[in-house]
């Protein structure tokens, strides 16, 4: 299915103003870090979990509220083992599961047990945090590594920027949300694990591109760089089309009925989804035509199949 024939945008002429939204986004963002600074979740901070089962049926929104109640904020709550027993996940040490079962037996019509208690110290925490750091890391570098070798460096070098213009972007976003109030959200394991899923949904996007522009490269010889990319792009918008609606669909009933588990994970994938989509046509691509244009001193009017050809004769 297509929603797009054959269109004719001009993606790329209005490439300064792209860049010009996307770092003032990320500088509000970064602004909203030293005013409103992050909340991280007690996978990074340290913090206590505690198991707990019930009698008889309960719903996680009643678990929640009797927590909320005793005066602790943003439990997460999750099934845990069998029928009617959850694993409660705070901020608070010390003798927090006093509190949350002394919380807990005020439900009526519900015997609670405490299956277990474990800490998890903000050392621990630390390194956690470092690890979630290291990972993003090492994931940006194997693209660069994997770009670079299936087409050219530059290609690489825009499929990096564009991936750490996503990552920064959708932490700006977190960060703008939170300190608006529009949501609570921590920085914990889901919106790691959703910023790398991004890392990855946004590559696979800007390589379909990249990879209709070495096809183009060739069929389409003597054409000047900003035609080319254009051209890319016109012909794979269809196909982007296509995957960012399933995607997001999906995301936007997860976010909806997902609960507040879910709900950090969600929103990172769907803001991280448009932005990869955004990234690849946007800012991907005119970080090649920059590269060639600003640092190679190439002519666009002239064509890049001319500057390889003028290049390979020498």
């Amino acid at each position: 299915m297509q929603f797009f024939g054959k269109t004719n945008i001009d993606f790329v002429s209005k490439r300064n103003t792209w860049v010009i939204f996307s770092v003032s986004i990320i500088a509000i963002g970064l602004i909203f870090a030293f005013i409103f600074p992050p909340k991280f979740g007690i996978d990074f901070t340290g913090g206590s979990e505690v198991a707990v089962a019930f009698s008889e049926n309960i719903n996680t929104n009643d678990i929640r509220s009797a927590i909320s109640e005793a005066g602790i904020k943003n439990a997460e709550i999750k099934s845990f083992g069998e029928a009617n027993q959850y694993l409660i996940r705070v901020s608070e040490l010390g003798d927090v599961q006093v509190t949350i079962q002394n919380a807990l037996e005020k439900i009526p019509n519900n015997k609670v047990t405490i299956l277990k208690v474990d800490k998890i110290g903000a050392k621990i925490g630390g390194e956690m945090r470092l690890q979630a750091y290291l990972a993003v890391f090492l994931s940006i570098i194997a693209m660069l590594i994997y770009i670079g070798f299936r087409f050219e460096f530059v290609f690489g070098l825009g499929a990096i920027v564009a991936l750490v213009h996503d990552v920064f972007f959708v932490i700006s976003i977190i960060l703008i949300f939170n300190g608006l109030g529009i949501m609570d959200l921590e920085i914990n394991q889901s919106i790691v694990a959703a910023i790398l899923t991004v890392v990855g949904y946004s590559i696979n996007d800007t390589v379909i591109i990249f990879d209709r522009v070495r096809e183009n490269r060739v069929s389409h010889k003597g054409i000047h760089l900003m035609k080319l990319f254009n051209l890319s792009v016109n012909e794979t918008l269809s196909r982007t089309i296509n995957t960012v609606l399933t995607v997001v669909i999906t995301l936007v009933v997860l976010l909806t009925f997902g609960g507040p588990v879910l709900q950090g994970f969600s929103f990172t994938m769907l803001v991280g989804i448009l932005v990869g989509t955004y990234s690849s046509i946007f800012i991907a691509s005119n970080f090649v035509i920059f590269y060639n244009e600003k640092i190679k001193k190439i002519d666009l009017e002239s064509g890049w199949a001319a500057e390889k050809a003028k290049a390979a004769k020498v």
